[in-house]
């Protein structure tokens, strides 16, 4: 807003203002007195343009933004602690009781035990915030000295470990709380509130589901896997324990709400490839792999707001090609079929077998 307003245009006024009987070239008198003052005037009108951008959700960053969006009641998502279970046993290989507390450690992680699952199954949380938590999967060593214990594993995670939120994560559901106007049990209201709960990477509301008063919302972990059994579990007690509709979780009295979890489907993919001189394709396979997962991974995070997703072979063929040491692709197909494959609403794509031909 504020751009024109340079260290030459407010130097050029200035010295408009100053008789023309006076000597106003480079170097003299009155010119050295108005070029600092001029200096400082251009940096007051940069700062001014920053805050001026600040002062608006489409423009602010960092702090800016997150007080923005808190005056609408959207806060900013902070780093999150991943929570794991873990399992522990004694030298006759029979699962154990450990002490709530006691401290884990895994590949530089330390994990302490916050609840028991089970007999000897319990849910450890990651002293370190964020998805490095959600890494490892294996032995764990104790830090602290625990009778009896012969072996102790990290298995699977319960809710995934989240990275502070960024600015455009955040503005996107500034806007969308704004827009939508969340209120009294609406779709945006669902949305909204499971959207919002650690370790959701998004949801997708079905209301009338199974009849009036039934709701049916379907969620993606914030790692953009489908969520584990226990995750859903969580969501689903915070929301409508039991699903009985009594108003005992946050769902209105009166809806029956159903937490489902995104359901995975492998994609298994053929294709002919024609190889570039001195390439095999055992050579290529991990790359080809990982350029199949990375497209993967990008419909599952277009999932919540698109009704069905489509894995497109021309896709797969593009992120193929761009590895190097193939000349061309032809032939490819997908679950034994040269077609696109539309998948249902709460389905999401995932990487199956790979089979290259060269």
């Amino acid at each position: 807003m504020y751009e024109h307003q340079t260290y030459f245009a407010i130097l050029e006024r200035m010295l408009e203002r100053v008789p023309d009987e006076v000597d106003k070239r480079e170097g003299s008198i009155i010119f050295d007195a108005l070029a600092p003052a001029a200096a400082e005037m251009a940096g007051f009108y940069q700062e001014l343009d920053i805050q001026y951008g600040l002062s608006f959700a489409d423009t602010a960053t960092g702090e800016f933004l997150t007080r923005r969006a808190a005056e609408h009641g959207v806060r900013r998502r902070s780093a999150s602690a991943s929570i794991r279970i873990g399992k522990f046993y004694d030298s006759a290989e029979a699962t154990m009781e450990v002490l709530l507390g006691s401290r884990f450690a895994a590949s530089g992680i330390a994990y302490a035990v916050r609840e028991r699952e089970a007999a000897g199954v319990y849910r450890l949380e990651a002293e370190a915030v964020g998805s490095v938590g959600n890494v490892y999967s294996g032995v764990l060593l104790p830090l602290d000295y625990i009778p009896g214990l012969a072996r102790a594993e990290l298995v699977d995670v319960v809710v995934p470990g989240e990275e502070e939120e960024t600015d455009s994560e955040l503005r996107a559901r500034f806007v969308q709380a704004v827009n939508e106007q969340p209120f009294g049990g609406n779709l945006a209201d669902y949305r909204a509130k499971i959207g919002g709960f650690p370790g959701i990477g998004g949801v997708k509301i079905y209301p009338a589901w199974n009849g009036g008063g039934t709701v049916k919302a379907t969620i993606i972990g914030s790692d953009f896997e489908p969520p584990t059994a226990g995750l859903v579990e969580e969501v689903q007690t915070i929301i409508d324990p039991g699903k009985t509709g009594q108003g005992i979780g946050m769902a209105p009295i009166g809806h029956k709400v159903t937490i489902a979890p995104a359901l995975p489907i492998a994609m298994n993919i053929v294709t002919q490839l024609t190889l570039q001189t001195g390439t095999t394709t055992a050579q290529l396979e991990r790359d080809v792999k990982t350029a199949l997962e990375a497209y993967f991974l990008s419909l599952r995070r277009s999932w919540s707001g698109e009704n069905r997703l489509v894995v497109r072979i021309s896709q797969l063929e593009t992120r193929i090609l761009s590895i190097p040491g193939i000349a061309d692709i032809t032939g490819t197909t997908l679950n034994g079929s040269p077609v696109n494959v539309e998948l249902q609403a709460d389905e999401v794509p995932k990487a199956g077998t790979v089979t290259l031909h060269g």
